[in-house]
């Protein structure tokens, strides 16, 4: 009995080793395509579903879509976004939420997207901006409702070395 046990865990372990072996070679024969990140910038793209960093997009009069309801708010699960709303009264005299200030912190964000289907009004939604390393972390708090605003500045591009003259050798 215990050496059919014996030869059956030695037939076990080689038929798990050929198994590990063929998924090795398989994977070893595939095409990989390594991306030049520093230098492939401008034809870099991302699919749809990535989430970067939290936009409010404005349209060409600089509004937003923001109704100050505060369920982003509610919806993050570590309180990275802080909205901050006033009740007005409109000429007709009712009385209306108005946004304020609306606070990301990308440092706290773990990217959920919780927040973006929490929103009623597609207000908010995750861009392409993936450069996001500062040194300072209060860099990192964003305010969404200014116009303009966004994630990081943009790298500029190195300026092109300027190529020494060639010297003239006198004779």
């Amino acid at each position: 009995m215990k050496n059919s046990t014996y030869l059956g865990g030695i037939l076990d372990a080689t038929k798990s080793l050929i198994i590990g072996l063929k998924t090795s070679i398989k994977v070893f024969f595939e095409h990989h395509e390594t991306e030049q990140y520093p230098e492939n910038r401008a034809t870099l793209t991302f699919t749809d579903r990535n989430r970067f960093c939290l936009e409010m997009p404005h349209n060409e009069n600089n509004e937003h879509k923001c109704i100050a309801c505060g369920l982003c708010q509610m919806a993050c699960p570590n309180d990275s976004i802080t909205v901050t709303s006033q009740m007005v009264t409109l000429e007709d005299g009712k009385k209306k939420k108005q946004l304020v200030k609306y606070e990301y912190n990308l440092g706290q964000c773990m990217f959920c997207n919780l927040c973006v289907t929490a929103c009623p009004q597609d207000a908010i939604r995750f861009n392409q901006e993936f450069e996001n390393a500062v040194f300072d972390k209060s860099k990192l708090i964003l305010t969404l409702n200014q116009p303009g605003s966004h994630c990081m500045e943009k790298p500029k591009p190195a300026a092109p070395k300027a190529e020494p003259a060639p010297s003239k050798k006198e004779d």
